[in-house]
């Protein structure tokens, strides 16, 4: 038994040694991203319905970092601002089946065609469901424009903090839970199943039967999916089968379906669903044929990560581990009791949420600022004057109403 476990424990560790440096590289690109190509920059383009928004939905989707629940805030805030159902519909698909960590991270346990083709991936699904929902949904050609909004120019300071902040908290926050999760039944499966498990059992096409029976409802995130699938495939999974579980884990688990059918409507529910499946499958079998007439080789679906030197993928891991560990740390410090709400109907965006965080800087007697920009709030804790609060948001270009609090 203490054998097993230390078999187990190592394969952990190696695919979390494997996955740690490119992670890391694909975090920080990450971060950089979404100062220059935010939510804000997203919105402005997806108001109009036709071809034109659906491509830049996928386009936009695909190097960003968002999990497959973070995803769903962000499709529900721009469907708000007006923006079109098919296009919000392949921005849904193509954001959490890639992003630039899953794909470094997809080249360093799975190599370079395999990242290759989860890139195409992802475009190829966003693309064919926002097609496919414009042509035979119900909303179709209904024209839609986002209403824009303006807001103080951000500062070189402001952009840098922001990137520091998403960079190694919230990106680690969104990921950390499900790639600790992806990473341990990964181990788990390259430690417990046997060689050429699947490859004995369950051939083509049962094994991409169980890849979309356990990919469709099953909740996992772009990142947490590479290290199961790799397992997969060192087991007998065939390459294909291993990419449409890639495809459709992220994009089509049972909390994004639920939001889909809520939001969407029914008919664009079926379409979405439908138009996932298709493409992985369809993709999953064009990947195994590429395979194929390269001659099967095995390292053209193994991982880079030797490459590197173990003490930079110690200090990787370690690196990651501790982002992580420090979000799950720093959760328990979220405000319950806010001295001061205050509703700011003209909060929009992340750029009105930094300009706001420094207008109140320095107040004397203030703890800690929380602003909630789904529902316009500012939630203030400690002892400040209710008077100058209001003023700097006033000062910095917002209006705030007061909604609760009985300072002085």
């Amino acid at each position: 038994m203490v054998l097993i476990m230390m078999v187990f424990l190592n394969e952990v560790v190696k695919l979390w040694l494997n996955v740690a440096p490119y992670l890391l590289l694909g975090i920080v690109i990450a971060g950089i991203l979404h100062i220059f190509m935010g939510k804000d920059f997203i919105t402005r383009h997806l108001g109009k319905p036709g071809f034109a928004s659906i491509l830049k939905a996928t386009i936009f989707g695909v190097p960003l970092p968002v999990c497959s629940c973070g995803v769903i805030p962000l499709a529900s805030s721009l469907k708000k601002d007006g923006a079109n159902t098919s296009s919000v519909l392949a921005f849904l698909v193509s954001t959490p089946t890639s992003g630039v960590d899953s794909i470094l991270a997809t080249f360093s346990l799975m190599g370079l065609l395999f990242a290759a083709f989860r890139l195409i991936g992802a475009f190829v699904a966003g693309l064919t469901v926002g097609i496919t929902d414009y042509l035979f949904g119900s909303e179709n050609k209904q024209e839609s424009y986002m209403a824009d909004h303006s807001h103080p120019e951000i500062t070189a300071g402001m952009k840098i903090r922001e990137f520091f902040y998403y960079t190694f908290r919230e990106i680690p926050r969104d990921i950390g839970k499900w790639l600790l999760v992806g990473t341990i039944f990964g181990g788990a499966i390259a430690a417990f199943v046997p060689a050429d498990f699947f490859s004995g059992y369950l051939g083509f096409p049962l094994d991409f039967i169980v890849a979309l029976l356990v990919g469709i409802p099953m909740y996992v995130c772009a990142t947490g999916s590479i290290p199961i699938a790799a397992s997969l495939i060192m087991k007998g999974f065939s390459p294909g089968a291993g990419l449409v579980f890639l495809i459709v884990g992220p994009a089509t688990n049972a909390i994004t379906l639920s939001f889909v059918r809520a939001k969407l409507g029914k008919k664009s529910f079926y379409l979405y669903l439908i138009s996932i499946v298709v493409t992985a499958v369809v993709l999953g079998l064009f990947f195994n044929g590429i395979w194929a007439a390269l001659g099967k080789n095995v390292s053209l679906v193994a991982g880079h990560g030797k490459i590197i030197p173990y003490w930079i993928k110690l200090g990787s891991g370690i690196m990651l581990l501790s982002l992580i560990a420090s979000t799950f740390l720093n959760r328990g410090s979220r405000m319950e009791k806010p001295d001061m709400e205050l509703g700011v109907p003209d909060l929009h965006c992340k750029s009105c949420k930094i300009k706001v965080e420094n207008s109140l800087r320095g107040i004397d007697g203030l703890e800690k600022v929380s602003i909630d920009i789904e529902n316009k709030v500012v939630q203030i804790k400690g002892s400040v004057n209710r008077k100058e609060v209001l003023d700097k948001i006033k000062e910095a270009g917002y209006n705030p109403t007061p909604k609760t609090g009985n300072l002085k």
